[in-house]
């Protein structure tokens, strides 16, 4: 039987309940909540939800029932205040993902599933930590990228957690040669696209306008394409970004690759917010997200939207399913 873990990310905020709220519906894998126990069962109670939690044991599959969670304790340093960070909770938090990476490496877990983290507390908590994206990164140590999906809208992204003002030194042929590989390569073994059509986007206001504007499309990014054009990607760019995220353009794509965070995602977030799912591609497992934040100021409410932590668990499902 497959499982999945799920990481219940920063305690203070929506991860966990997130992680109740999922556990209610029918799933084709067994749910393994990398979570402290206590806390789940306390939101259960407030939120009035029927929940179960069975130890997890790694010699016996168990079957999901909506209702139930098999349970992976990771118990936190001090109680939980909803909305309220806590550093001393930071290496609980980091427990959760070295242990669901570590079950991904070894096969125990056929897919991880996080829930939103909150950086600065990590890094206040002594733990230095840029995103999840960089952290499974670095535990593999291979070039990844981050993926967002909303149905048929797909966004890669070359640079993910840097200041703007360093990322036009991080736009550099090798790095952009291997997002482009990577791209290309899951697309066709993870979504089935035998011949994926990636719009590359420029760096610069109008692509540069013919170096006016900025080089880089002509000095970096121009000849990358051209390299792997030769080699038979249907590569369409560099284009202006704000001409090429319209609909009657994006339909012709099958994914987009922007040049940084804040130029690709507001557009796929005001397309697809609340069901749209964040991946990281280029690890030898999958690996989904939600495409949001801790959500502090809903923490312990119940009014906090699953759609996304729904959408990425399914995700992960049908795309293990399109590997076997």
């Amino acid at each position: 039987m497959l499982r999945l873990a799920l990481t219940a990310g920063e305690p203070a905020g929506i991860g966990p309940e997130l992680l109740v709220r999922v556990a209610q519906l029918p799933w084709s894998a067994e749910l393994v909540a990398l979570a402290d126990p206590a806390q789940l069962a306390d939101l259960a109670a407030r939120l009035h939800l029927p929940l179960q939690l069975h130890s997890y044991d790694p010699a016996e599959p168990r079957r999901h029932q909506p209702g139930a969670l098999s349970v992976l304790p990771v118990p936190l340093a001090e109680p939980v205040r909803h909305g309220q960070l806590n550093p001393a909770n930071a290496p609980a938090v980091m427990a959760m993902l070295t242990r669901a990476a570590e079950g991904a490496e070894s096969g125990e877990f056929a897919a991880i599933v996080t829930a939103p983290v909150q950086k600065s507390v990590l890094n206040q908590g002594a733990v230095r930590f840029t995103g999840h994206t960089e952290f499974f990164a670095e535990r593999v140590k291979r070039p990844v990228v981050m993926l967002l999906v909303a149905d048929r809208l797909r966004v890669a992204l070359q640079t993910t957690h840097l200041p703007l003002r360093a990322v036009a030194d991080a736009i550099k042929p090798d790095e952009l040669s291997n997002t482009l590989c990577i791209l290309h390569r899951e697309l066709r073994e993870r979504f089935k696209i035998d011949t994926p059509r990636i719009a590359v986007l420029g760096l610069n206001p109008h692509a540069g306008e013919s170096g006016h504007l900025g080089r880089e499309e002509i000095e970096i990014i121009e000849p990358v394409l051209n390299a792997w054009r030769a080699e038979g990607m249907q590569l369409i760019g560099p284009l202006p970004a704000d001409t090429a995220m319209v609909p009657s353009r994006l339909a012709a794509f099958d994914a987009v690759l922007a040049m940084y965070h804040d130029q690709g995602l507001p557009v796929l977030k005001y397309a697809g917010f609340g069901h749209a799912v964040n991946m990281t591609l280029g690890l030898p497992y999958i690996r989904t997200s939600v495409d949001h934040g801790t959500a502090l100021d809903l923490a312990g409410q119940g009014v906090a939207d699953p759609g996304s932590l729904i959408a990425a668990t399914r995700l992960a499902l049908d795309l293990i399913s399109e590997r076997q």
